[in-house]
């Protein structure tokens, strides 16, 4: 099992990359998610895990299937 430190660095960087494809900033995402702005910037740094309700929030706000999001992140990881 991959360690926790690398899980979130994956999750981070497949969030980044998601919001940067549709040019959205973080402010915009944690308004359209639902979600507070330094939570977003501590998960994208890798500083924070997320529940399953938040990453679906994500998915939502960045017009993204949850399977997308998925497997960007898996592929993250195995690049770890």
């Amino acid at each position: 099992m991959p360690a926790e430190t690398d899980q979130r660095k994956a999750l981070a960087s497949a969030v980044r990359e998601l919001r940067g494809r549709r040019n959205v900033t973080q402010e915009e995402l944690s308004t359209q998610a639902g979600l507070g702005i330094n939570y977003v910037s501590q998960l994208e740094r890798g500083y924070h895990s997320a529940s399953w309700v938040a990453v679906g929030r994500l998915a939502v706000a960045l017009n993204v299937p949850l399977s997308e999001l998925a497997d960007l992140y898996e592929r993250r990881l195995r690049e770890t």
